[in-house]
């Protein structure tokens, strides 16, 4: 059996423990919390705030001609000429990319695969 200072020396320890152990368990709680609020306030609407422009992409049939996905590099220099800059080809698939005054044509392999309109200025 303990005498009565060793059971008060174990229960004082024990105490000590428990507090070390709330205080541990209180400090996580508030930083989970802040945490939480920290990704809320970061996400939302009034944290950031970003411009984005309109874009002129538009539909094949409206703006200026441009080439078509699917034609080859032949028939687009033949009908709209020489490329003012080529760049590429550059990976796999090889991508090339043809600019022109008023928009770029992506190239995979030998076929259009994209025509992208410059900004309007």
């Amino acid at each position: 059996m303990l005498s009565r200072t060793a059971f008060l020396t174990k229960l004082g320890k024990y105490r000590r423990e428990l507090d070390m152990a709330h205080r541990f368990f209180t400090l996580l709680t508030l930083a989970a919390s802040l945490t939480i609020l920290g990704l809320a306030a970061a996400g939302s609407p009034a944290a950031f705030a970003e411009t984005i422009g309109i874009s002129r992409q538009g539909s094949p049939e409206t703006g200026p001609e441009r080439p078509r996905t699917g034609q080859t590099k032949e028939v687009v220099e033949a009908r709209f000429g020489t490329a003012l800059a080529v760049r590429g080809p550059v990976g796999d698939p090889p991508i090339t990319i043809w600019d022109y005054p008023g928009y770029t044509v992506y190239f995979e392999y030998n076929h259009v695969i994209h025509t992208v309109l410059k900004p309007a200025q």
